[in-house]
């Protein structure tokens, strides 16, 4: 009798807590990029149903609330542009005009026009993050052709740096955002070439199959602390501070990267080079989910 006793408390209780579980299963999945689409069951007992009603308008004013928030980053940024660009345009033509001004004035509008291109990179990246969502994601990507013009656009700063580029691309096409994908490797080698030694180099590789295509891109600069990798992804998150902001980075430029390749379903890691410097690989499924491949 007991062990028949135990076996039905065992079955009923199990049956009673399942829609429990199928509830929980769903919460797990709501994180800040399905907060606006993912809700929970309704369609269960009554108190359970009850219990989803209450997540699901929590999740709607979350979901309110966050997109108020990149609404006002975005036209926060928007409205920066223009006097941004403006006091760019004067300090430009007063240095022009006045070639022969003293040191010390000299030395103030450097620095005056080093602050302001911090500041406009910064709002640029501001309105990237808030176009993340809104982008179209059915362009017909080659990638070969995509890695050469970013490496010819970041060229002139890796000669400035002493820092040689590399690349070994397959011939792969994937469907997706033309923007965010050249973003995503731009930012990559971008960091690569920033925080890097005189005489270092940047090597970008592109391999894939018939589902993923796989992006590495590796160097052999100053590396990250292994304290820090678990929080590189984070937004505005510096690993120094005094060397970012020589370097003229914003702490945004990995959280986008990482982003991008959680939004289409791929993946980015992080990862210490041997021999010293820092390796990022990044996957990237070649279709996103209801399109075709190329």
């Amino acid at each position: 009798v007991t062990i028949v006793s135990a076996a039905i408390a065992y079955f009923v209780s199990g049956r009673a807590l399942k829609p429990l579980q199928q509830l929980a299963q769903q919460a797990q999945q709501v994180d800040q990029d399905s907060i606006a689409t993912t809700r929970l069951d309704e369609n269960t007992v009554q108190e359970f149903g009850q219990l989803s009603r209450s997540v699901n308008r929590m999740l709607d004013g979350l979901a309110q609330s966050f997109e108020l928030q990149r609404q006002f980053a975005g036209n926060a940024a928007h409205e920066l542009r223009t006097p941004l660009a403006i006091l760019q345009t004067k300090l430009e033509l007063f240095a022009e005009e006045h070639p022969a001004m003293d040191a010390e004035t000299a030395g103030l509008i450097r620095s005056l026009r080093e602050q302001l291109d911090r500041l406009t990179a910064l709002v640029r990246t501001l309105l990237e993050m808030s176009n993340l969502q809104s982008v179209s994601r059915t362009d017909q990507i080659a990638l070969a052709p995509l890695v050469e013009e970013i490496l010819t656009d970041l060229t002139p700063l890796a000669q400035k740096n002493n820092i040689s580029l590399q690349q070994d691309c397959e011939e792969l096409g994937m469907v997706g955002s033309d923007a965010l994908i050249y973003r995503l490797v731009f930012n990559l080698v971008e960091n690569g070439i920033k925080y890097n030694r005189p005489g270092g180099f940047v090597k970008l590789l592109l391999a894939g199959d018939e589902k993923d295509c796989l992006l590495t891109v590796s160097d052999n600069g100053i590396g990250i602390p292994e304290g820090d990798m678990p929080r590189i992804f984070d937004r505005f998150y510096r690993v120094d501070k005094m060397r970012s902001r020589a370097a003229g980075g914003t702490g945004l430029g990995l959280s986008i990267a990482a982003d991008t390749a959680r939004r289409r379903g791929g993946s980015i890691e992080v990862r210490a080079r041997e021999g010293g410097g820092t390796v990022f690989t990044v996957r990237l499924p070649r279709c996103e989910e209801g399109g075709d491949e190329t």
